[in-house]
């Protein structure tokens, strides 16, 4: 049985998705096996993610804050109208964070590439005017391939992205099918190798795995193809079935089986031993990059505890250990801006127990691992059980950090659990 490797591909909302300077990075000097591709911000970050809620059709997996045309239809809604929306809410955020450079910048979705490249460049004009970016800030914008061209990526680049994550799920006609996902299989690789020509310095592809009907032949095929690419950048995530979603309807009509829990362990670990051998090495549980510089220092940022503003409707922001959300729909979000007024839904501000919880939670899903001084006596003795049973490197926990290993990665949230409740792993 397997738990805890499936995680939300939207950043922005894994929580628990600067000064004004870039953190200094150093490498990390730790004896266990692949330390050394881990980079590790040495201050707390401050990012800027920016939600674009377009969709050209629903994907029938995907429960995100995304709307298409039919569904916007007598809304009001529109890019131009999200657009100028965005940059009513960055004057707020300045106003509220004030003199904080961007370390980073995340434009997610939806599918931001519909926007095209010259609004991607207005939205990062945007963020340059009020906030700023940080000498080498890492600017990163999401992509449905069917959605890019030759002449997108090269608009990209002019207007100073970094760094593009393209959505490929699958090489297999029949997986794309069962997910919805409207791409040709092979146009994926055809993006990513545009991308790369055009001057992107990082390009990254996704993968989902464990898909009904997918065969381990299938996911060898598409992992072929992502290195035939040329990427340094890697994202795979077990197929989650999602209450709502069209993907769950068939599934509760036996039209489709439920994914497989350790079917998605053995694909894992397929994932991990193809990349590892061609040389790109995890440093998060679902993420595996080339080189320090390939990861996602965006996404280090959610995971090591940093600060960010979310842009748009339904976005997630965190300053400081508070945290709020906008508005879901693109229409009452410009509509209070327009008005004047601050487009967010609700906030929560969270306990020091609860900012433990989630710093747990989320260092150990990181290749660096988890530092035991933040772990309580009952917690260390857990970590020590752990540690016998498989599930944590014990060279790593010799130095005071605790490192999953590859059984361990499987049951993330599992040992997770184990560490805070002190309980018998």
């Amino acid at each position: 049985m397997i738990v805890g490797i499936g995680t939300s591909a939207a950043p922005v909302h894994v929580v628990s998705r600067f000064r004004g300077h870039r953190p200094g990075l150093h490498r990390c000097a730790l004896p266990w096996p692949l330390a050394h591709w881990v980079v590790v911000p040495t201050q707390s970050p401050f990012g800027i993610y920016v939600h674009v809620p377009f969709c050209a059709a629903r994907c029938g997996y995907c429960d995100f804050n995304t709307y298409t045309p039919s569904e916007l239809a007598g809304s009001g809604a529109s890019p131009d109208g999200w657009l100028d929306a965005v940059r009513r809410e960055l004057d707020i955020a300045a106003r509220t964070v004030g003199p904080r450079m961007a370390d980073s910048v995340f434009v997610g979705g939806g599918t931001p590439s519909l926007l095209g490249a010259d609004r991607l460049g207005q939205v990062l004009g945007a963020v340059r005017q009020t906030f700023g970016l940080a000498p080498g800030a890492e600017v990163t914008t999401e992509s449905n391939p069917e959605s890019t061209s030759p002449e997108f990526f090269a608009g990209l680049v002019e207007a100073g992205f970094t760094r593009v994550s393209l959505g490929m799920q699958s090489a297999a006609p029949h997986v794309l099918r069962v997910l919805d996902r409207r791409h040709t299989p092979g146009r994926a690789v055809a993006a990513a190798r545009e991308a790369r020509a055009a001057g992107l310095a990082h390009v990254n592809l996704d993968l989902i795995y464990a898909t009904p009907g997918e065969t381990d032949d299938d996911l060898r095929a598409s992992l072929d193809a992502v290195l035939a690419a040329g990427v340094d950048h890697v994202s795979a995530y077990a197929l989650i079935v999602e209450d709502g979603t069209a993907l769950a309807r068939r599934v509760a009509r036996g039209e489709l089986p439920a994914p497989d829990d350790d079917v998605a362990a053995a694909r894992y670990e397929l994932i991990d031993d193809r990349l590892s051998t061609a040389g790109l090495h995890w440093y998060e549980v679902s993420n595996w990059a080339a080189s320090p510089a390939a990861a996602c220092r965006h996404n280090l940022g959610y995971w090591l505890d940093g600060d960010w503003w979310g842009l748009g409707p339904g976005a997630h922001s965190h300053l400081a250990g508070v945290r709020w959300w906008n508005v879901k729909h693109p229409a009452r979000y410009a509509a209070l801006l327009t008005d004047g007024a601050s487009p967010e839904a609700d906030r929560e501000v969270l306990t020091e127990s609860e900012r433990h919880t989630e710093r747990v939670m989320l260092r150990l899903r990181l290749a660096t691992g988890l530092p035991m001084d933040l772990l309580d006596r009952a917690g260390r003795a857990a970590a020590a059980r752990a540690a016998e049973d498989g599930l944590l490197d014990p060279a790593a926990l010799a130095t005071d950090r605790a490192v999953l290993t590859r059984h361990g990665r499987l049951l993330a949230d599992g040992v997770i659990h184990t560490l805070l409740a002190g309980a018998p792993a």
